[in-house]
């Protein structure tokens, strides 16, 4: 029988998993020909971290952020927001102790036991505006973009803190090719244009 023909089980599992950036459920691993016991194996092995119930990494792909990615593959409709897209565009000072996650409204969110995660519910426009892929440590992950991110937290400022909001905002209109007028786009979209104003106007005053 030629060898070639009869590859190890183990090493075809992980070269699914790279091909897949390092993450996958145990059900899309099975449709990728990977048998569930050869996945117990891999984990009793240390070849295989089971981050979530259903949901395993391979061990070199830890290098991202293991609660974005259980969000990324558990709550596909969600979006990646408030703080947590803050800290993924380094706006922020604050450390998020769970993800802040954007839903449309009457979409029902997904029980997870681990990571903790803060639901918020956005209209449509605001829904679709913004939203860009990050691939973080091999996940894709769907994130509102830098100056939409701004513009929420003033929007949910009562839930967040306002401190959080201005400091982002100071942080964001500071790099370079940041940009006023996509900002108040977005500002316009979530109705704090006359919110934000006063402040932006402040960083250039």
């Amino acid at each position: 029988m030629d060898s070639r023909n009869s590859a190890n089980p183990i090493e075809q599992a992980r070269n699914v998993f790279r091909g897949a950036g390092g993450t996958l459920r145990a059900g899309q691993a099975r449709a990728r020909g990977v048998h569930p016991r050869t996945l117990s194996q891999m984990v009793d092995g240390g070849q295989l971290i089971r981050i979530s119930r259903g949901l395993y990494q391979l061990p070199e792909a830890t290098e991202g952020d293991p609660d974005l990615t259980v969000v990324a593959l558990k709550v596909p409709t969600g979006v990646v927001c408030l703080i947590s897209a803050l800290a993924i565009h380094e706006l922020t000072t604050q450390i998020p102790h769970a993800v802040d996650v954007a839903l449309p409204h009457g979409t029902t969110p997904p029980k997870l036991a681990h990571p903790p995660v803060h639901y918020y519910r956005f209209g449509e426009a605001s829904m679709a505006a913004g939203v860009e892929d990050r691939d973080v440590g091999g996940t894709m992950i769907r994130v509102f973009d830098a100056p939409k991110s701004v513009a929420d937290c003033f929007k949910f400022r009562n839930k967040i803190g306002m401190d959080v909001a201005i400091e982002a905002l100071r942080t964001y209109l500071r790099r370079r090719g940041a940009s006023v007028d996509t900002l108040l786009r977005y500002a316009d979209i979530n109705r704090v244009r006359s919110v934000m104003m006063p402040y932006i106007e402040a960083v250039f005053g």
